[in-house]
This record gives structure tokens, C-alpha cells and sequence, in this order.
């Protein structure tokens, strides 16, 4: 799937700006452009999944390669006993998954989406409020969803960011901070899992390519204890 913002002649993937679609949010919306329309034009199809162009889910005990991603194979074997797949959780060790938020980004998104669910959807409280004391989370915006579930999943989380949009103003964010609805989207997952009692697989997931550990460590531990949010970019590390 390619964003029209990325797109390059030569690389034939679908575009995310053709059908019904939200492709012009994608600088707010990141990768929930192409869940977006995945939603609104795929309908003949078992199954639905997410990846990004270097992180991926892995075979167990393979070396995380290029050669080592997932196929459908496994997939299918994963689908026989399990609705959805997930990758492993993030652990923040030191931080909920709310404070690990709130030292890389803006909080107001956070509370605005809780005013939500308490007026629009009560029943998702209980599981928000865990996931946020929580620190771990599946994080990412990755999975692999039979139809059903991918179907009540977009529903409910395209609502919420429709409803979270004009109570925010990113107009007054940085770049990095305007992609907040991917943000939210992510700490959201355990939410819809968590209240709905969704039947998943874990497996690994990595990154390919060229990583920064050191430095991605390092911001983190500086937002943790000093409080330095502001102009530090978002880490997964």
C-alpha cells in the first residue's frame, strides 16, 4: 500500500487515494490512511493485515530478516485457532503506557479521547483507563485481522478519531506531533481487544535495516526524567 504523498512512478503498489478514501489526512492520520481504505474497498477477502515498509512480524526463533517475515502460510495456521494477530507488547519498563505518551507528545489528545469514550462508547473505559496504567501495549498499529473483527475494529476506532478531530488543533502542533491519530490509534488497540474479548495470537516483531538503539534509548531516559517532550521525536526502541 503507498500513500499518495509517497508515491514514486515504478513501485506498483496500491495507492491509498483511489476508491473511498482519507488519503489527504494522511500527515495526521500516518498509516490509518491505508486501514482506512482497506475498510471502505476490500470486501472479498478472509483477512486483513497491517505492516510497515521495514518493521514486520517474524517467524519464532528465526533471525529477524528479511527472509524470516511471516507468510501466508503461517498466517493461515495462525487464523485456524485465533482471530487476530498481534505483535509481541512493548514493555516501558519504567513508565505507563499514559506517561511514555505525555513525555513524547501532547496529553490533551489522551484526555479528549477518554471524554469521548465516556460519552460515545462507557463500556471501553474500564479497558482505556487499564491500558493507560498499564506498561505495556501492543503497539504499532500492526495485526492481522480476520474480516469480522477487522470490520467492527475500523468501525469503532475511525468513530472515535472522527470525533476526537475537531476537539483538537493541530494546527498549533509540529509536524511530528500532527500525526497524532496514528499516535492515539496505537494505544487504542488494547482498548477494542481489552472490552471486546478478542481471541489473539502474539508473535515477534522487528525492525529491518539500520537501527539507532543507542541514541533511541537515550531520548527516551531524557523525556522519562527530564521532561524534555517538546522537540524529541517519538521512540520505539
Amino acid at each position: 500500500m503507498n500513500a499518495k504523498r509517497n508515491f514514486q512512478v515504478g513501485i506498483d503498489y496500491q495507492r491509498d487515494d483511489r476508491g473511498e478514501n482519507i488519503s489527504y489526512k494522511n500527515a495526521n492520520y500516518n498509516e490509518l490512511t491505508a486501514i482506512y481504505w482497506a475498510w471502505k474497498n476490500l470486501s472479498d477477502v478472509d483477512a486483513i493485515g497491517l505492516v510497515h515498509y521495514q518493521r514486520f512480524f517474524f517467524k519464532p526463533g528465526c533471525r529477524k530478516t528479511i527472509d524470516n517475515v511471516i507468510g501466508q502460510q503461517d498466517v493461515d495456521l495462525l487464523l485456524k485457532n485465533h482471530d487476530v494477530i498481534l505483535p509481541e507488547k512493548r514493555n516501558y519498563f519504567i513508565e505507563s503506557n499514559y506517561s511514555h505518551y505525555v513525555h513524547a507528545h501532547h496529553e490533551e489528545p489522551l484526555l479528549k479521547t477518554r471524554q469521548i469514550l465516556a460519552e460515545r462508547y462507557p463500556e471501553y473505559l474500564e479497558a482505556y483507563d487499564v491500558t493507560m496504567q498499564s506498561n505495556k501495549a501492543h503497539m504499532f498499529n500492526m495485526f492481522v485481522m480476520k474480516k469480522p473483527q477487522f470490520d467492527a475494529y475500523a468501525t469503532w476506532l475511525f468513530d472515535v478519531l472522527a470525533r476526537l478531530e475537531p476537539r483538537i488543533d493541530v494546527g498549533t502542533y509540529s509536524v511530528q506531533e500532527a500525526r497524532v491519530y496514528g499516535y492515539i490509534a496505537e494505544l487504542l488497540m488494547d482498548v477494542w481487544i481489552e472490552t471486546n474479548n478478542v481471541n489473539y495470537a502474539e508473535i515477534k516483531w522487528g525492525v529491518t535495516g539500520r537501527k539507532q538503539t543507542v541514541s533511541k534509548v537515550y531520548d527516551f531516559l531524557l523525556r522519562k526524567f527530564f521532561q524534555t517532550n517538546a522537540n524529541l521525536r517519538k521512540i520505539h526502541f
